[in-house]
């Protein structure tokens, strides 16, 4: 796994867009308290807390972190930023769950089985899920199937598992690019 605080550090950051991913902003709407994983900069939890929310974040960065508090303070919203590795996560669950590129990582670098089995913890029943992911359709040497979305999203932990096409914003050597993914929302039973 890469060394994300290095990362943040050289500003090597291609999913830093200046806000939220637009795939994910029919979805901000819903629910009370909210967890953004893999929050990265903050831009989709600062988002939701703009909008009312309750919101926790967390990244494995402290770099990111420290950047999403920085940005909140001056947005004058309260998010609860915590540095921590997903994997490990222990928290009471949520109305809503977001992850913007985070099971795509996952599933390039390892841990993936472990989130996937987190995931149906970190929300209440009914409450849901929403990943944003980049899709092998990129053609990046890497990215997700919209089968293997469905196959991950079943019962008995998801209902009403929908997989969309969906574009993933990013910026890469100076250009805005549009990158093809997935938009999956489901439910936990």
């Amino acid at each position: 796994m890469p060394d994300y605080d290095e990362i943040y550090q050289e500003g090597a950051t291609p999913w830093e867009i200046g806000g939220p991913q637009p795939a994910l902003a029919e979805v901000m709407t819903r629910g009370a308290s909210v967890l953004d994983l893999g929050c990265g900069t903050g831009e989709l939890a600062i988002s939701l807390a703009r909008r009312g929310h309750q919101v926790t974040a967390v990244d494995i960065s402290s770099v990111a972190i420290e950047r999403a508090r920085t940005k909140a303070f001056a947005a004058a919203v309260t998010v609860d930023f915590r540095v921590c590795d997903v994997i490990e996560l222990a928290m009471d669950p949520f109305d809503i769950v977001f992850d913007s590129g985070l099971l795509h990582s996952l599933h390039r670098w390892g841990g993936v089985e472990g989130y996937l089995a987190l995931l149906p913890t970190l929300l209440v029943p009914g409450g849901s899920l929403f990943v944003l992911a980049i899709g092998v359709e990129a053609d990046q040497g890497w990215g997700v199937t919209e089968d293997y979305l469905r196959s991950v999203f079943t019962a008995p932990d998801w209902t009403n598992t929908k997989v969309m096409p969906a574009e993933v914003a990013a910026f890469w050597n100076g250009d805005h690019i549009r990158l093809p993914g997935y938009l999956t929302s489901t439910t936990r039973t």
